[in-house]
């Protein structure tokens, strides 16, 4: 077979966007070029690769989707060569490609980027984010390498740094608490209006909190979004569970206060998954390092909410 990494590059992303005329934009290339590497790969494979229906772009067959995987994988550990070789010498420079958790990520991401971008100023950064799902799926395809998400659900070819313990705790309007309470109950929380953060995994977790207790919420509004959670508990609609606290959370604000949920057991953790059995490149490496460093010094204390001892 005789194909390069250009045409591999330009098949991946084609297969991925699902349209020649998406891959020819985002790798800056004609139509036709596009069209040349799948025809050149397809032809050396003596087999389809895609499906491709004039309007609605194209789809993989199945024996594709499994190739598409292949080149997928080559690709990314084309990148980790190349990239390796130009940060020996001792130079720590390289693009470091992340996702986050979306509903973690305004509060935990910035203290990462502002020491990493001192202590390694070569280093750059391509951030993506999602739910549990689609970050694990960004890992998978190789289109980052690393993932900051929580130990639960995590297939077997991933590997898991732990960060930093992240137990549930309520988010309630500063009208529905007062000052002398310092933590709540599930069974409390049972019997009022809940704003539930309705992602995937999140969902299930949340609502197997009460169903280990024999309790059900009540739920009287659901969303994916954790900022319009925390305005619907400022407007007063109830009360919301998360684990990591809002960015620019204050203990003394007027609008909500944070409670620590006392009778709950499962307490998940939040940290950095791999791929498992890769070896990383220099600059990831030393990306990954950092923030253990920073774990280590306690920088991500102030995340989360615990039940005074």
């Amino acid at each position: 077979m005789n194909f390069t990494l250009k045409q591999l590059r330009y098949v991946e992303a084609a297969g991925r966007l699902g349209s020649i005329a998406k891959a020819a934009l985002e790798v800056s290339i004609s139509q036709s070029s596009i069209t040349a590497a799948i025809d050149a790969l397809e032809a050396s494979l003596d087999y389809a690769l895609f499906v491709r229906t004039p309007a609605k772009g194209i789809h993989p067959t199945s024996a594709g989707r499994e190739a598409l995987q292949v080149i997928r994988n080559f690709l990314n550990q084309a990148q980790q060569f190349e990239t390796e070789l130009q940060s020996q010498g001792g130079d720590e420079a390289g693009l470091v490609r992340i996702a986050c958790y979306a509903t973690a990520a305004p509060a935990f991401l910035p203290p990462i980027l502002k020491s990493i971008t001192e202590n390694f100023p070569g280093i750059s950064i391509k951030l993506m984010e999602g739910d549990m799902i689609s970050i694990s799926d960004y890992l998978k395809n190789g289109e980052v390498d690393l993932v900051f998400t929580y130990d639960s659900y995590l297939p077997d070819t991933q590997s898991f740094e732990p960060l930093f313990a992240a137990p549930p705790y309520a988010l309630v309007p500063i009208s529905e608490s007062n000052n002398a309470q310092n933590s709540t109950t599930l069974a409390a929380l049972s019997s009022r209006p809940m704003i539930m953060l309705d992602l995937p995994y999140t969902r299930d977790y949340f609502l197997g909190l009460f169903k280990s207790r024999g309790l059900e919420p009540e739920v009287a509004h659901s969303t994916r979004s954790a900022e319009i959670a925390q305005a619907l508990v400022e407007g007063k609609f109830g009360y919301t569970i998360l684990n990591i606290r809002p960015k620019n959370y204050s203990v003394d604000n007027t609008r909500y206060k944070a409670l620590p949920i006392s009778d709950t057991s499962v307490v998940p953790t939040f940290g950095m998954a791999t791929i498992r059995n890769v070896r990383q490149p220099k600059y990831v490496r030393s990306f990954i390092r950092g923030c253990i460093a920073l774990r280590d010094a306690g920088a991500f204390d102030a995340l989360t909410v615990h039940t005074n001892p």
